[in-house]
């Protein structure tokens, strides 16, 4: 089991591509597009998932994915799992009544939103997207849920960023992370 976690694990982290000085000199940027393109990888990175949710949060009711790559494997997940899905978008993309929150960027201030009706209170929830890296953006996510009065379990991500220190900012909710670089 632990040999087929690992080749798992290998071939996700074989399918991210590096830009190096994209989007600017000094960064590497961590592309999962390689990954989305192979069918083996991209299974891969679900089965992980998977494996950890049936392991370790077997009481989740929602997966909930962020704009816009979390909606790339929260839906896959929350199919194999049998719970519902919910987007949490940037302002202005849903219909209807909404909740939001703000929150800052390196470059500015964001605002996240949900449906007002997308989680009832008390339902149990798992936040996915593709990357954590200074954890704004899922902080943000973690906060506009509690405000919808939901219980967080954690957070999911494909990569993380170690030295951007995501996890200090999203202390004490739990991030499974398939890769760090």
């Amino acid at each position: 089991m632990a040999a087929d976690r690992e080749s798992k694990l290998q071939l996700v982290q074989a399918h991210i591509r590096d830009f190096v000085d994209f989007p600017k000199k000094g960064v590497i940027f961590r592309d999962i597009c390689p990954l989305l393109k192979d069918p083996a990888s991209l299974t891969a990175a679900i089965d992980l998932f998977e494996e950890h949710v049936r392991r370790n949060h077997q009481e989740v009711d929602l997966i909930v994915g962020l704009d816009a790559r979390g909606f790339l494997f929260g839906p896959l997940l929350a199919q194999r799992l049998g719970v519902g899905f919910i987007l949490i978008r940037k302002r202005g993309k849903l219909p209807g009544a909404t909740a939001s929150v703000s929150y800052d960027l390196e470059y500015g201030k964001a605002e996240a939103e949900v449906q007002e009706d997308a989680v009832a209170p008390g339902q149990k929830v798992l936040l996915i997207d593709d990357l954590l890296a200074t954890g704004g953006t899922l902080y943000a996510a973690c906060e506009l849920m509690k405000q919808q009065r939901a219980e967080v379990l954690g957070c999911m991500v494909v990569i993380e960023l170690k030295d951007l220190k995501g996890l200090d900012r999203l202390d004490p909710v739990g991030v499974f992370s398939l890769v760090r670089f």
